[in-house]
């Protein structure tokens, strides 16, 4: 079978070697400058695929996106609707994004970035000190991701509550649905995480409405999509003392733009979509069988309902 690799940014023999340690029969070819013929490719291990470049191999039985987000390949509908994709379920994904998440809570939770200031000013003052269990943090996304996420913040105290399509059972955290289960979240959370996926019915969710629905000097952290935060409210909402702060990983233009408010602002902690990576030592086992599932022809692990968008 041959697979083809297709990402911008990412060394194609790193993750040669790493699926031929799984599977040393798989003929891997590189677009664009390795592809063959183009019939013998069927399954495509891609990440931001350029629009189009897809719709060429009519052999294509599987897509495989190199990441947790599959929209920047349902977008294309140059792709018969046929095709399965799925998303990447990689445990090394999954730890990077709950080291990460937990990070930034307990920066905020024990007022990290004020103390860095007053490092700077030498200002010597001791803050308040408040417990977990008094810090309530909401999770908008319960997938893979979010579970994890919130099973750790349990871990350490944090009552957690959060909220997805359909309510989910997670020890210790409360879930709600719908969109009065929404602001049921928003209205409790001290610490609002966005790990939504992003469809048409996420898009702009985080938005002048919700944010402001938020408890007076709560803080955000948005490690999902940059289109799921409209800007402008974000800045208006920290301008006017409503959010304390925000930690963003993802954005509407990446790289951001040198130009942009988000850079400078003093409320705001900019991570240039670092939160977590799909490593090939990881991510190769779970490539591997689902490249086993298409040869079978069985259903993917991690396949995407079409319709759901995620």
């Amino acid at each position: 079978m041959a697979l083809l690799f297709i990402c911008h940014g990412e060394d194609p023999n790193l993750w040669k070697s790493a699926l031929h340690k799984e599977m040393d029969n798989i003929d891997i070819r590189v677009w664009p400058h390795s592809v063959g013929n183009p019939e013998d490719i069927e399954v495509a291990l891609a990440w931001l695929p350029p629009p189009g470049s897809l719709a060429n191999f009519q052999n294509l039985k599987a897509i495989l996106s190199l990441g947790a987000g599959v929209e920047h390949i349902l977008a294309d509908t140059s792709i018969p609707a046929e095709i399965p994709v799925a998303r990447l379920i990689d445990p090394g994904l999954e730890s990077g994004m709950t080291e990460f998440v937990t990070m930034e809570v307990l920066r905020y939770h024990r007022y990290e970035r004020d103390y860095r200031i007053q490092q700077d000013l030498k200002t010597w003052n001791l803050l308040k000190q408040t417990l977990s269990r008094d810090c309530h943090i909401g999770i908008l996304g319960l997938g893979l991701l979010g579970e994890a996420c919130a099973k750790k913040l349990v871990d350490f105290g944090f009552p957690v509550s959060g909220w997805s399509q359909s309510a989910k059972d997670i020890k210790g955290v409360q879930s709600f649905s719908g969109e009065s289960g929404l602001f049921s979240v928003l209205e409790r959370s001290d610490i609002l995480i966005c790990l939504l996926p992003l469809t048409p019915d996420t898009e702009d969710i985080l938005d002048q409405t919700t944010l402001a629905a938020l408890p007076s000097g709560a803080v955000i952290i948005n490690a999902a999509r940059g289109r799921h935060l409209v800007d402008q409210a974000l800045i208006q909402l920290l301008d006017n003392g409503h959010l304390s702060g925000a930690t963003l990983d993802v954005f509407r233009e990446e790289p951001l733009p040198p130009e942009h408010p988000f850079w400078s602002h003093p409320k705001i902690t900019v991570f240039p979509h670092a939160a977590s990576w799909s490593l090939p030592s990881s991510a190769a086992p779970v490539i591997a069988e689902n490249i086993k599932r298409v040869e079978l022809g069985e259903k993917l692990f991690g396949q995407v309902d079409r319709n759901k968008g995620y």
